[in-house]
């Protein structure tokens, strides 16, 4: 870490401390953090230290991980002195805390804590010099060995010992394997919960807030796509190549106002291809609706939030059916898990997706006979609502000093940003009038995937898409935006412009929030779109149905006089039309 960088910090040791930091007596905690993924498992337990003026924090980075992009800006956002690895090496700490191994981390001096940065320890991994190694010519390669549970991860190579002082776990299941595949470091074992799913728990009673924050509207059901990273992964290309397929069929199979679709990548994908490359793959799926969750801060709030997760073997998928979220497995390795652990024995009971067949009809199906895979939530921690106080009392024993009078807490959830969806592919839209004032509407960014039945159809496409031929043949015309933006003078300066440019369109809609639309006809009345009370409806989906119902020959006085009734789904929504100036 630190290749082309300049701004890390050299903190003052021994006579130096005592002499120049205002505060030189402070027992000093360092942070290890190979990369992104195990570094959120230290800022989960970071608040830990909070108030502390006994302690000072410090950090680093080993750089042996190949994923070491995004870590910098990481540790730099937490405002903490991060140290070079040499430096770290040769600074004395009374506690050194790492979410992961590798990296030498023997070296460093003081009492060493590492935690788990996923679901326990589950998944075979060969250490990076054993693995380079060629077995000789006509014999078995060996199975990797489990990682963080087996001697070639645990004990120094020189003295056979255990090199760290405390291994975190979450369950006795993973003490059981342990005392098994290497008793020699069962000693430093200590059951102290999970501080990341406890966050988790905390935060489910706010889950219709993050399911808001991911513009996920009542009545819809949001489906959250996950994937681990390595190539058997649901987005790696060593399996079936499942996910990057998949999510953009998805995006235009499911019916746009029923579901919300939303995508968790491990940060080992974002940052090990970069997240330009990331956005370039799943562009079409991004464009058809999909919401890519930001793997530092959004994922948790995004399981919590989901209706149905499909995933793979990683932890997040594990984390979803702990919290009893339905979950189908779009690849399912058993070869890189260690057999006995119980994220294997969900791998082997937990629904399978058929990608080559409808996925709507398997999420029906999913959620009509959705059953808790045994395992999950048991297993995944023993000590729920615990790891605080646990771990706390781990890390100042380690010390030797005493621990605060007040109450270790964990940082909650944050609200996410308000994240919209954004739809710019061409949408076909499904009408039918089954009564007076009223409109059922359906709305798909694939005409491959339209249900048959009795109707009209139509296309409505956003200004901004990418395919110009559409935007040329759309019957409706559309445009998120504030209705002052300067750019384009007011919905009603921007509507006429809209009909000006392309003569086949027949409705242009201007979107102002999400329950507020002013739609411009092509005879040039104005008209504004607002829900009644309680409806809960993209106005988007609401201009569609205005234009359906004037394409059927009524008349827009009637609109005004009468609103309107918009189906979506099961649920209707009222809607009020009134006269737009401008």
């Amino acid at each position: 870490m630190g290749e082309g960088r300049t701004d890390w910090i050299r903190v003052p040791v021994g006579d130096d401390a005592a002499r120049w930091a205002t505060r030189g007596r402070c027992q000093r905690v360092l942070f290890v953090a190979h990369n992104v993924t195990s570094a959120t498992r230290l800022l989960d337990v970071l608040p830990l230290f909070h108030d502390d003026l006994r302690v000072q924090l410090l950090a680093t980075c080993p750089g042996s991980s190949a994923f070491r992009a995004g870590v910098a800006e990481l540790l730099a956002d937490t405002g903490v002195p991060v140290l070079p690895w040499d430096q770290a090496c040769e600074t004395p700490v009374d506690l050194a805390i790492s979410a992961s191994f590798g990296g030498q981390l023997r070296a460093l001096p003081g009492k060493l804590l590492v935690l788990s940065h996923g679901i326990g320890y589950t998944k075979r991994l060969a250490k990076p010099e054993a693995g380079s190694r060629k077995p000789e010519a006509g014999s078995r390669k060996p199975e990797a060995p489990v990682f963080g549970l087996s001697p070639e991860w645990l004990l120094s190579e020189e003295t056979g010992l255990p090199f760290a002082d405390a291994l975190v776990l979450s369950h006795p299941e993973q003490l059981n394997r342990l005392r098994a595949a290497c008793p020699e470091a069962a000693p430093t074992a200590v059951l102290a919960g999970d501080p990341c799913f406890d966050r988790m728990l905390a935060a489910r009673p706010y889950r219709e807030r993050f399911r808001r924050a991911l513009g996920v509207r009542h009545g819809q059901r949001l489906v959250v796509l996950n994937s681990t990273w390595n190539p058997e992964s649901l987005f790696g290309d060593g399996g079936d190549d499942v996910l990057p397929s998949l999510l953009p069929r998805l995006s235009a199979e499911l019916p746009a106002d029923e579901y919300r679709l939303a995508a968790i990548l491990h940060p080992n994908i974002w940052h090990g291809h970069g997240p330009g490359q990331v956005r370039a793959w799943l562009d079409r799926a991004r464009r058809g609706g999909l919401a890519l969750i930001d793997p530092l801060e959004g994922w948790r709030q995004a399981l919590i939030a989901a209706d149905a997760v499909i995933g793979d073997h990683g932890a997040v998928t594990y984390y979803a059916a702990a919290l009893g979220t339905p979950v189908l497995l779009g690849a399912a390795p058993l070869s890189g898990l260690d057999p006995l652990s119980p994220a294997a024995d969900f791998v082997r009971r937990a629904p399978r997706l058929d990608p080559c067949a409808p996925v709507l009809p398997q999420l029906v199906s999913l959620r009509a006979e959705h059953s808790p895979v045994p395992g999950p939530q048991e297993f995944t921690s023993s000590l729920p609502g615990e790891s605080a106080v646990r771990l706390r009392e781990l890390f100042y024993d380690l010390m030797d000093v005493p621990e605060p009078s007040w109450p270790a807490l964990l940082e909650p959830l944050p609200l996410p940003l308000y994240e919209p969806v954004s739809r710019t592919a061409p949408l076909r839209v499904l009408t039918r009038l089954p009564g007076a004032c009223e409109v059922v509407v359906e709305r798909y960014a694939g005409a491959a995937y339209e249900p048959e039945g009795d109707g009209e159809a139509h296309t409505a496409v956003h200004e901004d898409t990418r395919d110009l031929d559409a935007l040329g043949l759309a019957d409706v015309i559309l445009r998120y935006g504030a209705p002052d933006d300067p750019r384009l003078g007011s919905p009603a300066k921007w509507s006429a412009e809209v009909l000006d440019l392309h003569p086949h369109c027949a409705l242009a809609a201007y979107v102002t929030g999400p329950d507020a639309c002013t739609v411009r006809l092509r005879e040039g009345r104005l008209l504004r779109l607002a829900s009644g009370p309680g409806a809960d409806v993209d106005p988007a989906a609401c201009a569609s149905a205005v234009h359906a119902w004037l394409a059927a020959g009524n008349p827009p006085d009637t609109l005004v006089a009468q609103g309107l009734i918009v189906r979506t789904g099961t649920a209707g929504h009222r809607i009020t039309v009134t006269p737009g100036t401008g």
